[in-house]
């Protein structure tokens, strides 16, 4: 086997090493099955256990009571971004967004198509959403408010959520779900991605209050359903089983190895804090981000050139560190530090950092 280097790709992204090794160890034979999990029927008990083993693990480290159904569903969070709209709106009601850059702009796009009353109350565009929003008026009659918490390509985050009053929040969580604690209880759905905090491509993590499901209106086509998802425990077609049962181990991981998300969350502003103090203190690299919306999961930064920058991400990949390329609309450099990306991750990369402006600064 070759060398595993510091992964810092924004999606698909690091996952746990024990994780990849508990995967590896029983590919072939799954629980003494003779099959693989990737063989084996969704209709089994096999599979059930994984399904709801995952559903259950999501429930504790959420702090989620019964009010709420946790679904797999294909298609990533942008298949997420129609289906919100088509299963939440109400009629005569606007349905309230905040842009905070490229998957809040895609989900307005998306509510736009389908001629929804969209209101967008807060943007930070004009600063090339270098920052969070502070001041919105949340409409007094929205069905609800959609927010992106963590935002992977111009590395800003939420350090509150947004406050709605009664008002539903809905909330795309691909990039930082698991990644710290909050309190579940405004928000009407939470969808990510899982190809960043939680497991592989191929599935959102869906997890909807109960009440919401019955906003589904009945004309919709069958998998544009929330109803159709949560009325077949996520089954009502074949699911992404070995997205689903990755998922599940990395929970597992979070819940047994890590210790929780209170831990998680502790671990991740260490994190954040070693690699922003070590920035702000260089003069050399520049965080792209306003201080106080900086992102603990994604971070973004320039060099004095875009040469330096090639050179950069160049030498990085030669010292065992991947990934360190910005997102092509934005240039620039990015280390994505996901829960699965420890601190030994984040002083290899700051020590190279440290290195590399040594010669080149």
């Amino acid at each position: 086997m070759g060398e595993r280097i510091y992964n810092f790709n924004a999606g698909p992204a690091a996952l746990p090493l024990p994780v990849l090794e508990e995967i590896q160890s029983e590919l072939v034979d799954y629980k003494g099955s003779g099959m693989s999990i990737m063989e084996v029927s969704h209709r089994s008990k096999w599979f059930d256990d994984v399904i709801n083993d995952a559903v259950e693990r999501t429930k504790r480290l959420l702090g989620l009571g019964d009010d709420y159904d946790v679904l797999f569903i294909q298609g990533g969070a942008s298949l997420q971004f129609c289906m919100i709209p088509m299963n939440l709106a109400l009629e005569n009601r606007p349905v309230d967004y905040i842009n905070t850059g490229t998957w809040s702009t895609k989900a307005i796009k998306e509510a736009d198509i389908q001629g929804e009353d969209v209101q967008v109350i807060a943007s930070s565009e004009d600063k090339n959403f270098s920052y969070i929003p502070k001041s919105y008026e949340v409409s007094n009659n929205a069905a609800y408010l959609h927010f992106t918490s963590n935002n992977t390509i111009k590395g800003t985050q939420w350090a509150q959520f947004p406050d709605a009053g009664d008002i539903p929040l809905v909330c795309d969580m691909s990039s930082d779900i698991m990644s710290r604690p909050f309190d579940a209880k405004p928000f009407g759905l939470i969808y990510a991605g899982a190809q960043k905090n939680i497991g592989p491509s191929g599935t959102a993590m869906v997890i909807i209050r109960k009440d919401m499901l019955e906003r589904t209106p009945d004309n919709l086509p069958s998998m544009l359903k929330y109803t159709t998802f949560s009325g077949k425990n996520s089954m009502y077609n074949t699911p992404s089983c070995m997205v689903i049962y990755t998922i599940n181990l990395v929970l597992k991981w979070l819940e047994e190895t890590v210790g929780g998300l209170e831990k998680m969350g502790q671990i991740n502003q260490e994190k954040g804090a070693l690699i922003y103090n070590f920035i702000d203190g260089s003069g050399f690299y520049n965080a792209t981000a306003e201080k106080d919306s900086r992102s603990l999961m994604n971070v973004t930064f320039r060099l004095p050139s875009e040469d330096l920058e090639k050179k950069f991400v160049a030498e990085g990949l030669k010292a065992g560190m991947g990934g360190l390329k910005g997102h092509r609309s934005v240039g620039g450099c990015r280390a994505s530090i996901y829960n699965a990306s420890g601190m030994d991750a984040v002083k290899a990369l700051v020590d190279f950092m440290t290195d590399f402006e040594k010669k080149e600064g």
